[in-house]
């Protein structure tokens, strides 16, 4: 063997020992970090085990009630009043969405590929939506004259890392998440990843990269 096919041998060997390792690695990623976005679908086998109803018809998977219930009575104390206004969707809750927002664009002049763009930047397609792991709420105000929606935003960006939740989109990571800024939407993935995420100012799709070697 001459010392090119020795040293690409090597290489390849290499390589074939870095995807194994990584794709070992993807394989201890617990439930609670499961990456959903534009790239990575909501895995085939997904099951929510349980579901929790809250007051207003919503549902979240109920391994990440205890943590939103002791949140948003935090929350109240402080003078807030949030509502989770959108939880779980199913396939069919996330394409109606889609084409929800497609619409709008389409009415308001634009073409039917600038509409599908835009529209894809505020509603996933659908088996690519965080919404359809029951794990990600979005938040409004359940009284806009006690407090407003600003407030509540606010306020849950601060301490939401304190109940395993994250703010998971932001203006300053669009490039990377590929959703426009949502102050309302957030994402349970444990203490543990929030406090990382939030302290080091990373958006989840970094956080993945950086200790799972996810793309």
């Amino acid at each position: 063997m001459t010392h090119s096919l020795k040293k690409l041998a090597a290489l390849l060997a290499l390589i074939c020992i870095l995807t194994a390792s990584l794709g070992a690695l993807a394989e201890q990623i617990p439930w609670n970090l499961t990456l959903v976005n534009s790239t990575h679908a909501v895995p085939e086998d997904w099951v929510v085990p349980e579901f929790t109803e809250l007051r207003n018809g919503q549902r979240v998977d109920s391994r990440i009630y205890p943590e939103l219930q002791a949140m948003f009575d935090a929350a109240r104390a402080a003078g807030r009043t949030p509502l989770v206004i959108s939880s779980y969707r199913t396939y069919d809750d996330q394409k109606n969405m889609l084409v929800k927002k497609y619409r709008k664009f389409k009415e308001q002049g634009y073409s039917h590929e600038d509409a599908q763009v835009e529209a894809l930047k505020w509603a996933a397609y659908p088996g690519y939506s965080e919404h359809q792991l029951g794990l990600a709420i979005d938040v409004g105000t359940s009284n806009s004259e006690k407090c407003s929606k600003d407030r509540v935003w606010s306020w849950l960006k601060e301490h939401c890392a304190e109940y395993g939740f994250i703010w998971r989109y932001s203006e300053e990571k669009s490039a990377i998440t590929g959703i426009a800024n949502e102050p309302w939407h957030f994402r349970y993935v444990g203490v543990e990843a929030a406090t990382y995420i939030m302290e080091n100012n990373l958006c989840l799709e970094e956080y993945m990269l950086q200790f799972y070697g996810l793309r």
